[in-house]
């Protein structure tokens, strides 16, 4: 009888466990294409965020039809034509040895290791003609990789702002990469000098307007040292030739601004 009893309790056991399994692998597989969509809808949002296209209570895939979303070989600056916009994943590429390079240590500023061959950029248009280009950007903090993006004017060198989806830094501290006031603070500024090389960053403390460079320069985050090192790391490894330098140098000789 108790062993009769201890089998019955077993299989009741392994019965509901087989239950519960195919219960959670069916809501998976129906609630996924539910996932993607809010997924998408919530990367649109804070592209569209980024240069101040972003209306809350207006349709977001409208407003994003005026977004041209293209594929840029980094290595040359140009467009390639032969991949799938749509599903092609940056942040997986970086982890595929056959879409990806490793960075040389010397030159892996943003301490990100290795990248995607290619990268995604989205033009805003008007009439036809680039108003504004959102860079996709990260690199690493304190404590976490960092992802934002980048948003310039069609000159490829004023900032129009810069936003971060993806980060976990300290709450009130590295955290304020997220803060609105501080990402205020990007807008108008430049991000290469004269030579054409990347010049912007965080400063310690608040910049003097007065002082030479004061257009290449933003307010380091209070107390967080490491992560403002992050920022300015970040974007200086995307804006150099290891990024998208090479892009934007074509984007700036077909505007006329070189």
């Amino acid at each position: 009888m108790h062993s009769e009893n201890y089998l019955k309790t077993i299989g009741i056991a392994l019965a509901l466990c087989l239950a519960c399994s195919v219960l959670v692998a069916g809501s998976a597989v129906l609630l996924r294409p539910l996932q993607q969509s809010n997924k998408s809808l919530d990367m649109k949002k804070n592209i569209l965020g980024v240069v101040g296209m972003l209306d809350q209570s207006g349709d977001i895939d409208e407003a994003f039809k005026n977004i041209e979303i293209k594929i840029v070989d980094l290595a040359t600056g140009g467009y390639v034509e032969n991949i799938d916009v749509e599903g092609y994943d940056q942040r997986k590429a970086a982890k595929d040895p056959s879409q990806s390079i490793k960075i040389p240590t010397d030159k892996d500023i943003a301490s990100i290791k290795v990248k995607a061959t290619y990268s995604k950029v989205f033009l805003v248009k008007e009439n036809q003609q680039i108003s504004a280009i959102i860079l996709p950007v990260h690199g690493y903090g304190l404590w976490s990789t960092m992802y934002g993006f980048l948003a310039l004017e069609a000159d490829g060198n004023t900032i129009i702002g810069l936003n971060f989806y993806d980060q976990a830094e300290t709450p009130g501290l590295g955290g304020e990469v997220v803060n609105p006031n501080w990402r205020a603070l990007w807008k108008g500024k430049k991000v290469y000098d004269v030579n054409g090389e990347p010049a912007i960053g965080l400063v310690k403390g608040i910049v003097d307007p007065n002082r030479i460079g004061a257009e290449f320069q933003v307010d380091g985050l209070s107390g967080a040292t490491l992560t403002s090192n992050g920022v300015t790391n970040m974007l200086r490894y995307w804006l150099s030739r290891e990024g998208f330098a090479s892009y934007l140098h074509k984007i700036r000789i077909e505007k006329g601004h070189s």
